[in-house]
């Protein structure tokens, strides 16, 4: 797979691990990571012109990019840590 800007384990480092129980216990977390690695991904695609879409809708990708992250830092937060 190849490296894209925004990765979660680039976003949340050393957080993986919680990361993958939480998304393995939580349905709600999964979809939302599930939902930002895709947005994610459709930013990496237009960024390298590989399907270029509009300012507009790139604009809009991004700040759902943003929500999603900080969704997902909340969720973390919310969650007692693992040791």
């Amino acid at each position: 797979m190849s490296h894209r800007p925004h990765d979660l384990a680039e976003e949340f480092p050393g957080q993986e691990g919680r990361i993958h129980t939480l998304r393995q216990s939580d349905p709600h977390f999964a979809r939302l990571i599930e939902e930002y690695q895709e947005v994610n991904h459709s930013i990496h695609r237009a960024e390298t012109l590989i399907e270029p879409v509009g300012d507009a809708h790139e604009t809009q990708l991004r700040r759902r990019r943003l929500a999603l992250k900080d969704e997902i830092a909340r969720v973390l937060s919310a969650q007692p840590s693992i040791s």
